[in-house]
């Protein structure tokens, strides 16, 4: 307001071009609570499963491969995620609401890292399965799909494939329960 160049007339044209900070401030915080309003019949969980979709058969998964266990080891690890997640309670296929049924259909061991004398020192086990989540209320499959993972081990074999195990059981449970 000290400024020589700022004539009255000046001034009062500055006010009606530029809001005072009060006015800006109201009206930010009406666009922000209409955002909100708009945005409350929205759930921020991602969850995409159908509101009748209590309960889940998972049966033993099925093995297409030479590797015993596997697939026993897959299908407690995959309940044990659901059950721990608490979205879907696991129940009988008959009386199931929905099902999950996977195949595993690889299990592939390459080497990973190697020494200076050109000798594998680590290895990566890879684990395909091929997954199908079933809508048994509705006669309809909710999606289907790939999931592969891996585990790297030196010496224990079944270290590696825990962690590939842990990881499809993840991605697996993720996909039932969430739209990430």
């Amino acid at each position: 307001m000290n400024d020589p160049d700022a004539t009255p007339d000046r001034r009062a044209r500055c006010r009606r071009a530029f809001p005072p900070a009060r006015t800006v401030g109201a009206a930010a915080v009406l666009a922000l609570t209409a955002l909100l309003i708009r945005c409350g019949a929205y759930s921020f969980s991602g969850a995409s499963l159908p509101p009748h979709l209590k309960t889940v058969a998972i049966p033993l998964f099925e093995n297409r491969t030479p590797e015993f266990g596997i697939d026993q080891t897959l299908t407690d690890a995959v309940i044990e995620a659901v059950t721990r997640d608490n979205t879907l309670k696991i129940a009988e296929p008959a009386s199931a609401d929905c099902i999950l049924r996977c195949t595993l259909n690889r299990v592939e061991d390459r080497a990973g890292q190697y020494n200076q004398n050109e000798e594998a020192s680590t290895f990566r086990v890879t684990l395909s399965v091929q997954a199908v989540f079933e809508d048994m209320r509705k006669r309809v499959v909710i999606w289907q799909g790939p999931f592969t993972a891996f585990g790297n081990y030196s010496e224990d074999r079944d270290a590696g494939i825990d962690e590939a195990v842990d990881k499809l059981k993840t991605e697996i449970v993720n996909r039932m329960v969430s739209n990430w």
